[in-house]
């Protein structure tokens, strides 16, 4: 009897073991579903936190875009603003203002003309595939013969890049490019590439046929967006060269200018 009484106590003892064997497994799954749904609930909860953000962002009064002209202080900038004009505004607190820099577009509060954002410079994607360097090696130093065009070129285009401030507190305005023109092999393209070089700016070289396409008023936007968008570095300035064989040639590009050609 007693060795009867033994055997029904042991298989007692492997039947409620196994079934907490079974049931050890089953809150481990539920514990993983547990932390599976955590995780979701968590990401879900992200997704609608970014969702409420961009729906305030939606709701608020848009931003007026401006282009800093200097800085006039530690707290306050010069900012130019199309087509209202110049205005001295506040520099929010969470703006460095040694990131402030001239030329660079920046955003006004509605309300209070407060710079609350600093924006990426505005490049059109044809001109980023034009880039042929960031900055080119070339220097003065390489090319010779040509000193009184460098002297020139040095006046029109270092000048403007390097302390627009100057044409500013004269109230003049800036000119917009030069033009070379000249027989192949005379230097035009490294005088280029050496402009580009001291003034730290991207070298754009573009082929002069790209400018006149076949159908009427296709030439404009690609030409404005390769001498209005095309600088890149600082968004000061831009170096392109046009190599101009024939006095028709010429004509069409200089009709094609819209605005980038001044006086004679």
């Amino acid at each position: 009897m007693e060795l009867e009484e033994g055997k029904a106590g042991s298989g007692l003892r492997q039947y409620y073991l196994s079934k907490i064997e079974e049931l050890q497994l089953i809150v481990n799954d539920k514990s993983q579903n547990l932390r599976r749904l955590q995780a979701q609930r968590n990401e879900l909860n992200a997704k609608v936190r970014l969702l409420r953000e961009e729906l305030q962002l939606l709701q608020e009064q848009g931003s007026y875009v401006g282009e800093v002209v200097r800085a006039m202080d530690k707290k306050k900038v010069l900012v130019k603003v199309h087509p209202e004009g110049k205005f001295v505004v506040d520099v929010d607190k969470n703006i460095d203002i040694n990131d402030v820099t001239p030329n660079c577009r920046v955003a006004l509060r509605n309300d209070s003309y407060t710079l609350h954002k600093i924006l990426p410079n505005k490049v059109d994607p044809l001109v980023s595939l034009m880039m042929v360097e960031k900055v080119p090696d070339s220097t003065y130093e390489m090319i010779g013969g040509l000193d009184k065009q460098i002297k020139e070129i040095k006046e029109v285009i270092e000048l403007p890049v390097k302390h627009p401030e100057l044409f500013e507190a004269l109230g003049i305005a800036q000119p917009k490019g030069v033009l070379l023109y000249g027989p192949p092999g005379t230097g035009k393209t490294l005088l280029a590439r050496a402009v580009a070089h001291h003034t730290d700016c991207t070298f754009i070289r573009v082929s002069g046929s790209e400018l006149v396409q076949k159908f009427i008023g296709e030439a404009r936007p690609p030409h404005r967006g390769k001498n209005g968008e095309g600088a890149v570095c600082h968004g000061t300035g831009t170096c392109s060269v046009y190599h101009l064989h024939g006095r028709n040639r010429l004509h069409r590009l200089l009709a094609a200018g819209g605005g980038f050609w001044r006086g004679q």
